[in-house]
C-alpha cells in the first residue's frame, strides 16, 4: 500500500491570515519581508528562535517578548483546513498510512505536535528537527528511510511546485495541492 506524505502549511492548515500576521508584526516596518526572507534558514534550524525573531523585529528579542512571538507564530499556523482533514479522515478509515513532512522550525513543530487534529498523521518530520529543508533531495530520502518505505511507495502532497519536484526527483509521486476537492480526485488516481 502506498503511503501519503502531507505537507502542513497551506495543506493541512489554512494559510496564515492577515489578522494573525498583523498581530505578529506589531506595526514593525518591514516585518513581513524579513519574516519570509529569513524563514527558510529558520525552518532549516540554522537560525535559532532568538536570532530569527531579533532579525525579523530588527532589535534584540528575548524573554517574555520572545515567548509571545513564538506563541503568536504557532497560533497563526494552527487553523485547520477542515476540507483537507475530511480527506485525512477518509484515508485513515481506509487504512492508508500517512505521515507529515513540513518545512517548519522546531517551535512550530512543537506546537503542531500538540494539535488534536494531527492525531491521524504520524510520523511527523519537520525540517527544523532534521537540519534540512524542502526541496533538498536529502530531506525526502531521509524521510522515506526513517519510515522504512521506498520513495516509490510514497505520494507527496504539497502546495508548492518546487517541493513536488524535489519529491519526484527522490522517486516519490507528487501531487500538487490546490484545494481539497482536487486533492481527493488526484489521490484516487495515484492510490
Amino acid at each position: 500500500m502506498r503511503h501519503v506524505l502531507f505537507d502542513y502549511g497551506n495543506v493541512i492548515c489554512l494559510p496564515q491570515s492577515d489578522a494573525d500576521a498583523a498581530r505578529l508584526a506589531q506595526g514593525v516596518p518591514g516585518f513581513e519581508e524579513r519574516y519570509w526572507e529569513l524563514r527558510l534558514e529558520y525552518d532549516r534550524g540554522t537560525l535559532d528562535d532568538t536570532a530569527y525573531w531579533s532579525a525579523v523585529y530588527g532589535r534584540p528579542i528575548a524573554g517574555a517578548e520572545l515567548d509571545q512571538a513564538l506563541a503568536l507564530d504557532v497560533a497563526s499556523w494552527s487553523h485547520p483546513n477542515e476540507e483537507t482533514l475530511a480527506i485525512v479522515d477518509e484515508l485513515a478509515a481506509q487504512g492508508v498510512p500517512m505521515a507529515l513532512l513540513s518545512n517548519a522550525p522546531a517551535s512550530i513543530a512543537d506546537g503542531v505536535d500538540l494539535l488534536p487534529f494531527m492525531a491521524p498523521i504520524r510520523p511527523r518530520f519537520f525540517s527544523g528537527r532534521m537540519g534540512l529543508v524542502k526541496p533538498d533531495l536529502e530531506i525526502y530520502l531521509r524521510t522515506a528511510d526513517s519510515m522504512g518505505v521506498a520513495p516509490g511507495d510514497m505520494v507527496f502532497v504539497d502546495d508548492r511546485l518546487e517541493n513536488i519536484e524535489g519529491a519526484e526527483r527522490a522517486g516519490m509521486t507528487g501531487v500538487h495541492f490546490r484545494d481539497a476537492a482536487t486533492l481527493r480526485d488526484d489521490l484516487k488516481l495515484v492510490l
